[in-house]
């Protein structure tokens, strides 16, 4: 049948969205897009302030402004009126990522049901023809997926239906009487209703871990902050005590400064560095926590059966599983002996000053880690 309308519809197609032009602008190349669609590419180039066509890649510099063609606008409206019998085309096609119709020619439509038994996807409309043609037979049929093959036996040609237990693999009814006979099979539900449990279980573990190391998270970023805070109040007490000794002290008051800086920035290291690597592992143990989530909800046995082992294996701690926090952090002990040796002679000095960096190198903190695989193992089992 002859197009209705006297333009080429191409022509009015959105090259970024595949649509009809709505709010068509023309840039400084000729090229017309939705002002919408457009805008949205050049967002995105606004930090390099160079803008091109997504379609001949010309630049452009500075962003150009955007004023509507109002003649364009004016044409795919007439357009857009002529295409009473194929409204729902215009937003079918399939994109990136969308599951092809495999009856479509030419450009193809999005599918939207997958058939098992045909092995083939279908439209919406090409669906409707499927059924019309197999109006006695009841086709297994699922949401469109591109995976079609991968439930297909590649010695028997049938459809994976079975699970073996024995070796752990999904396979189709003659597989079964065939190279599996007497092994322990079950059918893919069955066998998809048992790991549903197993996913249950393992994500429960994941979001105690979760809660643990979130604990584990807050309690130690407080030390940090009360060790800081500690640190900053013992330099401020030492400057003053110091400053009210004689000159022949002034040297041990630098020592003094120079060991509690150096203890607060290495122990604020150390923890830093384990609050990345919680950080880490919480943001891990939930991502496998939302692919199990997102795995438990799918209605594809064999998909669920493929990608469970994958997503399911216990998580492997990297020794971060015992980790004590010191709430009691301070440097009031440092005050304490500085104090002491204000009224102390010259001759005692350097005695009092190795007190002090005793102190010093006792604040802690985070009590204890585990450095070896032993122990983090003894840490695990004492939780």
């Amino acid at each position: 049948m002859a197009d209705a309308t006297p333009y080429n519809q191409d022509l009015f197609t959105c090259p970024i969205c595949l649509d009809l032009l709505k709010d068509p602008v023309t840039i400084l190349c000729g090229h017309s897009y939705c002002m919408g669609c457009i805008k949205g590419c050049w967002d995105q180039d606004d930090l390099k302030g160079v803008y091109s066509c997504p379609q001949c890649r010309q630049t452009f510099s500075p962003r150009p402004v955007l004023n509507k063609n109002n003649i364009f606008a004016e044409l795919v409206e007439q357009t857009r009126k002529t295409r009473i019998h194929t409204p729902s085309l215009a937003h079918g096609f399939a994109g990136p990522g969308d599951v092809e119709c495999d009856v479509c020619t030419g450009r193809k439509l999005k599918a939207v049901k997958s058939c098992l038994d045909c092995l083939l996807s279908y439209c919406e409309t090409h669906f409707e023809v499927h059924n019309d043609v197999n109006p006695g037979r009841k086709h297994s049929v699922i949401e469109a997926t591109g995976q079609l093959q991968e439930r297909i036996c590649s010695q028997h040609k049938k459809i994976f239906e079975i699970f073996c237990r024995t070796d752990q693999s999904c396979i189709c009814y003659p597989c079964m009487m065939d190279e599996h006979k007497g092994h322990d099979t079950v059918t893919a539900a069955a066998e998809r209703t048992d790991k549903q449990k197993q996913c249950r279980e393992t994500q429960s573990k994941i979001q105690q871990k979760i809660q643990e190391r979130e604990k584990e998270l807050q309690e130690l970023r407080k030390a940090v902050e009360t060790l800081k805070s500690s640190a900053q109040t013992a330099v401020e007490d030492s400057e003053r005590i110091f400053t009210e000794m004689i000159r022949s002290i002034e040297r041990r008051c630098s020592e003094v400064k120079e060991l509690i800086r150096d203890q607060e920035k290495a122990e604020v290291s150390r923890a830093e560095g384990l609050l990345k690597r919680l950080e880490q592992e919480i943001a891990e143990l939930k991502r496998r926590d939302a692919e199990l989530e997102q795995l438990s909800h799918t209605e594809d046995h064999i998909h669920f059966l493929k990608s469970f082992q994958s997503v399911s294996d216990p998580c492997q701690s990297k020794d971060l599983s015992c980790i004590s926090v010191n709430q009691g952090v301070s440097f009031e002990a440092v005050k304490k002996s500085v104090s002491s040796l204000k009224g102390q002679l010259e001759n005692f000095c350097k005695e009092e000053v190795m007190k002090i960096s005793a102190a010093v190198t006792e604040v802690h903190a985070i009590l204890t880690e585990p450095v070896t695989r032993e122990d983090f193992l003894q840490c695990e089992l004492a939780r």
